[in-house]
């Protein structure tokens, strides 16, 4: 393949997309600061009518820019000078490693502790996060950062963790992608306050529900073979009046709700 001919068209087809999406967002931004829920209430105000409260929201977040990379393709070589294991490939980029000696996820106050065995057992084990323990099917779900940000739900970007009845684990799955660059030029988010109206105004957040926390990470926008692009997300975690919890995820650029199907409602463990 002549990667510069296809670095060439990648870039033409993303500037095209980019003109798009900030013409786009420029609609939904200038849509959203004009939203008025409850005739001249304001966004606090009309979450405070419904006794919606929320924590502080981020305020280090102005901008972001969207970023690609290439998913990693695994090779027995690179990965020899980790702890003792075996490695089977299902594919070039889907590792299976099953270990040879036992590891306890459990630390000695009784904490899951998932770093050491990262940082001994997994390649590029230090750019993942943890997103969710199970303990019904002993095993656990991390994520692949960006700068300390999570890419939510994209499978090239997942490790999971399983172990026995002893608390032991026992094997990993691991697909990742490699380095990741900066597509374009940086651009205004949106603010937190807007993608909680965002919310609200769809009908998604209901009357005595807490936002504990939002964070912002990355999701998938685009996947042309193996390279694939992604888009500033906010991650927002909300608890309502009976103890259940819920995940949203909006692009953090043009206000798009965006719905995993592999989401799931558990909360999120850092």
């Amino acid at each position: 393949m002549d990667w510069n001919k296809t670095k060439t068209i990648f870039i033409i087809v993303f500037s095209i997309l980019n003109v798009f999406l900030y013409s786009l967002y420029l609609n939904r931004y200038t849509e959203a600061q004009n939203v008025q829920v409850v005739g001249e209430t304001s966004i606090e105000e009309a979450l405070q009518l419904d006794n919606i409260s929320y924590e502080e929201l981020p305020t280090n977040y102005e901008e972001a820019s969207y970023v690609l990379a290439e998913v990693v393709t695994f090779s027995e070589e690179e990965l020899e000078q980790l702890g003792k294991q075996s490695f089977d490939f299902v594919e070039d980029s889907h590792l299976i490693s099953t270990l040879k000696g036992p590891f306890n996820i459990r630390n000695s106050k009784g904490d899951y502790e998932f770093t050491p065995f990262l940082t001994k057992y997994v390649l590029g084990g230090e750019e993942y996060v943890l997103w969710e323990v199970s303990k019904e099917r002993q095993q656990a779900l991390f994520f692949q950062t960006v700068n300390d940000n999570p890419i939510y739900f994209n499978k090239n970007a997942m490790l999971t963790v399983y172990w026995d009845e002893d608390e032991n684990i026992t094997h990993y799955e691991q697909w990742m992608f490699g380095k990741f660059e900066s597509y374009n030029k940086k651009k205004d988010l949106l603010p937190p306050i807007q993608a909680l109206n965002t919310l609200y105004s769809r009908g998604y957040l209901k009357q005595d529900s807490k936002v504990t926390y939002m964070k912002l990470g990355y999701s998938t926008l685009i996947q042309l073979t193996e390279t694939q692009v992604f888009a500033p997300t906010w991650h927002i975690h909300v608890e309502l009046l009976d103890g259940e919890k819920e995940n949203y995820f909006i692009n953090a650029i043009d206000g798009k709700i965006i719905e995993f199907q592999s989401e799931t409602d558990n909360e999120e463990n850092e």
